[in-house]
């Protein structure tokens, strides 16, 4: 039950503790991948593919607000902080992804009946 717990506090972490544009840009990319996805059967693929481009969404912000710097190096860094990442945050992730699109996606297939 502690891992429920871990994970539970891992997603309100994200979720309030996170800035707006952050914010922002996952609802923005799991309601496009919502309208990508062929129904519920393609959750895990869609939801992996949502998690991929919120990355690189994350790598073009900090690339442009960076100001010019060295983006080479900030991929590196970006690199070595991802593999850095604990599983506990990556489902967590990966939870939040999951829910928003199953919810888009179900909502889009009953309006489209």
């Amino acid at each position: 039950m502690s891992a429920l717990t871990d994970i539970w506090n891992t997603i309100h972490g994200i979720i309030t503790s996170a800035d707006v544009i952050t914010l922002v840009i996952m609802a923005v990319i799991a309601i496009a991948f919502a309208f990508f996805s062929e129904g519920l059967g393609s959750l895990v693929s869609v939801t992996l593919g949502a998690l991929v481009v919120f990355a690189l969404a994350i790598f073009v912000r900090a690339a442009a607000t960076g100001g010019g710097k060295d983006i080479g190096g900030l991929a590196q860094t970006d690199w070595h902080n991802l593999m850095g990442v604990q599983v506990g945050t990556l489902l967590a992730y990966a939870i939040i992804f999951a829910v928003v699109i199953a919810i888009v996606s179900t909502i889009r297939s009953l309006l489209m009946r």
